[in-house]
């Protein structure tokens, strides 16, 4: 028979239906199974049924990448080839986030770089809010990027722009403000440049995780702002996809992991700020540990992807987290932790699970949403 076809009964078609409609039948089976299609009406009309059926079972595949795929191929490139100078672990984050959202930027058209976005944080216990553009988000990643790149020796964004204060929202108002026109997606192009250069640039200055960024009215060690940065480009992203309706997934379980380790760090040093300022829950009373002691303290049980639990210190910066002197527990999913710390989600309205000290309990929670700024 011509095409490769084999000879078969006609029973023996009928019955080779279903495994042609799920393309399961060998090369020579199928040229018969077509060949017959042609002159048999009813198996003709058959088959176009199956391969509906075969159609409605099948699920739709998305058009988007896997945002794990990035870091399988490198992975896979560098198990065979490790590169000359790596980038040190502590900046894959940033790295990995960078490239994320420029993907994103890649897709969106000139008109959308101009869709409103309102950034949020939490301030004095109370949300906060500023409205701004999609390109106006990318500005202000570019100006507080910058923190760390002046603390590398490399050019500040801002240039001979002066902003009033040091502080991340102040560069971002001052270039905001010193723009002829509002942001548009040419900042893309800088944006970049300086992430680029601050990847390189911590590959090659080797051990400098402990180099101190500033941050105006307080410091991060170059490693712990790396992690801040990536966990800022992963925020603002999700505003940014959120804008332009474009899907976005969270950043893989081993970054998110570290991002809300960073949170957990930095959470005594946030209580103790909310107690001088008077924000601390009523009736609470820190007792006096000594530094480097054990003293009460709250388990914090993330969840779900980037899980794990901390034990948060709540008397004193210097104190240590002690099980046995556990007063309550919260338990979070990472994601839902991690909108918490970006002033995203109220602390009241956050999904989590508690036990123990209520007051306790609020002040911790409270305190998450304090770790947001612009």
């Amino acid at each position: 028979m011509p095409g490769g076809a084999v000879a078969l009964g006609h029973h023996v078609l009928t019955s080779l239906l279903g495994a042609w409609a799920l393309a399961a039948c060998s090369a020579e089976e199928a040229a018969a199974v077509e060949e017959h299609l042609g002159e048999c009406d009813a198996c003709a009309d058959e088959a176009l049924r199956l391969r509906e059926a075969v159609a409605l079972l099948q699920r739709p595949e998305s058009l988007d990448l896997d945002p794990a795929l990035r870091t399988r191929v490198l992975d896979g490139c560098l198990e065979r080839r490790p590169p000359r100078i790596p980038v040190p672990e502590w900046a894959t984050p940033y790295d990995a986030e960078t490239a994320r959202l420029d993907a994103l930027l890649q897709d969106i058209g000139d008109a959308e770089w101009h869709a409103p976005v309102r950034l949020r944080w939490f301030e004095a216990d109370e949300a906060a809010s500023r409205r701004t553009t999609v390109a106006g988000v990318l500005a202000h990643l570019l100006t507080v990027d910058g923190l760390v790149a002046v603390a590398l020796g490399l050019d500040d964004p801002l240039g001979d722009i002066t902003a009033p204060t040091p502080a991340p929202a102040g560069r971002t108002e001052a270039y905001w403000r010193a723009s002829h026109y509002p942001p548009t997606r040419t900042v893309r192009a800088p944006w970049r440049e300086q992430s680029h250069g601050i990847v390189r640039t911590v590959s090659f200055t080797g051990d400098a995780g402990r180099m101190p960024v500033s941050y105006g009215d307080f410091e991060l060690p170059l490693h712990d702002a790396m992690l801040d940065r990536a966990f800022e480009c992963w925020v603002h992203a999700e505003d940014i996809a959120d804008a332009v309706d474009y899907p976005y997934e969270p950043p893989s379980a081993r970054h998110l992991n570290r991002m809300i380790d960073l949170a957990a760090r930095m959470l005594p040093g946030v209580l103790a700020a909310r107690r001088r300022a008077g924000l601390a829950a009523p009736g609470v009373r820190p007792h006096l540990v000594t530094a480097g002691e054990p003293g009460r303290s709250l388990r914090l049980e993330i969840e779900g992807s980037g899980g794990g639990e901390w034990l948060i210190p709540l008397d004193s910066p210097g104190a240590v987290g002690s099980a046995e002197h556990e007063v309550a527990h919260v338990a979070l999913d990472g994601v839902e932790f991690c909108r918490l710390a970006a002033g995203h989600v109220p602390p009241a309205e956050a999904a989590a699970g508690q036990m123990g000290d209520r007051e306790a309990i609020r002040d911790v929670l409270f305190a998450a949403a304090s770790l947001s700024r612009m």
